[in-house]
């Protein structure tokens, strides 16, 4: 039994540790977002959020880079490849983010939920937010995956 778990992870090492960063990525950016959020105001929402994706993404490329996809060179040659495309690629996931977060908050009146965790109180945009997350953590592993850490043949 034990050897048949130990297979499954080595199997799925990789999906495993990236869906671990991708969760701490999501922990990075609805932090950033619901403090920003605090400090602009519920209404610059927009503005938050790309001030949150700008330290996802700092964040995703620098633990993608050294732990998921395990790309070893920190040669200049290699940085100018996998930054621009990394952030190039991770550009798309912000503007569904951006999109999903109008749609939710303006038109379809998210802002106006709230919903209470032990004492916390949860705004629509922040549960909107974390509700187009888990898009963006598939379809962000999708093409790092496939495009920007890519393994030579």
């Amino acid at each position: 039994m034990m050897t048949k778990i130990k297979e499954l992870i080595i199997k799925y090492k990789e999906i495993i540790i990236y869906v671990f960063f991708g969760g701490l990525t999501t922990v990075v950016n609805l932090a950033v977002f619901a403090l920003f959020g605090k400090l602009l105001g519920d209404e610059r929402y927009l503005i938050t959020n790309a001030i949150a994706w700008f330290a996802a993404v700092v964040f995703a490329y620098v633990t993608n880079k050294i732990w998921v996809f395990e790309s070893k060179s920190w040669s200049a040659r290699v940085l100018a490849k996998e930054i621009p495309s990394f952030f190039a690629a991770r550009v798309l996931s912000f503007v569904i983010e951006e999109v999903g977060l109008y749609v939710f908050v303006d038109l379809l009146a998210f802002n106006e939920l709230s919903i209470k965790i032990l004492s916390f109180e949860i705004g629509g945009e922040l549960i909107a937010k974390a509700l187009l997350a888990v898009v963006v953590v598939v379809m962000n592993y999708v093409i790092s995956k496939l495009v920007i850490f890519r393994k030579k043949k």
